[in-house]
């Protein structure tokens, strides 16, 4: 495929953050949201369901030959081309009412992702990428977008680490190896979900860590990370979307963070 096919794509991506964005917005704060647990004893909300469901019509207009793979709804369709989508990475925040919440849009090609957007209304945010394309971000709803560039840290000690959650690498037998590495870098925080991500590929955060994540929570921030210069592997090395953990850096640390946790 070419670069100008990627922009094509991309910008349909963009179209489904629309969509993705205007639905979620519409039922944040409800007072009467629908709150279900799914069989893994994770939330989802009526947002959810109706993000997911308005980006599946939109593809089937404009992608009917593509196949999908959402959180909610499973797969369906064939191909060598396919849009992964978390219809609200952060539905945790999301019914709580945190802002730090978003639609992740992605597209891979044989399993690697090659469009990514992450979109973030409730602070009025978003980030995107493509293979060839680089990557970009708005600092405000309706303002121009800009380039985005990793950090040029080289050194541990004066990284900035974002690690989700304690209890992700408690549970995944990595804590030892997390609290060895806080004390290594400059600063640690849990930003969570996307937006770490993000934070990264514009340069203000360096390591970001995460366990327990499927392909959906992935796919979208693989080609933002990598078209910002960044690098994007499992905690264990392997590249993709499919392994269950994820570790982003800047590139120039991801060697030492590997080493770290090995």
């Amino acid at each position: 495929m070419t670069d100008a096919t990627y922009a094509d794509d991309l910008a349909l991506a963009l179209d489904l953050a629309d969509l993705a964005d205007a639905a979620a917005m519409a039922r944040f704060r409800a007072v009467d949201l629908r709150v279900d647990t799914k069989p893994d004893r994770t939330f989802v909300t009526e947002a959810d369901l109706a993000v997911e469901r308005g980006v599946r019509d939109l593809l089937a207009q404009r992608r009917p030959d593509d196949g999908i793979l959402g959180e909610e709804y499973g797969t369906e369709g064939t191909g060598s081309r396919r849009w992964v989508i978390d219809p609200i990475d952060g539905t945790s925040n999301f019914l709580r009412g945190v802002p730090v919440w978003g639609a992740l849009i992605a597209l891979t090609v044989d399993d690697v992702p090659v469009v990514g957007v992450a979109s973030m209304p409730a602070i009025g945010r978003r980030w995107w990428g493509a293979h060839g394309l680089g990557a970009q971000t708005t600092d405000a709803a309706g303002e121009a977008p800009r380039d985005i560039r990793v950090s040029n840290v080289a050194d541990l000690g004066d990284a900035s680490l974002s690690f989700q959650s304690i209890a992700q690498w408690r549970d995944a037998g990595y804590l030892d190896r997390l609290l060895s590495l806080g004390e290594r870098v400059w600063r640690d925080r849990a930003y969570g979900d996307l937006w770490s991500y993000c934070l990264l590929a514009e340069g203000l955060v360096d390591v970001v860590g995460e366990f327990d994540v499927k392909a959906w929570d992935l796919a979208a921030l693989i080609p933002i990370v990598e078209g910002a210069g960044g690098r994007f592997t499992s905690v264990d090395g392997d590249a993709g979307a499919g392994h269950g953990s994820a570790l982003a850096t800047n590139g120039l640390l991801h060697e030492a963070v590997l080493e770290a946790l090995r």
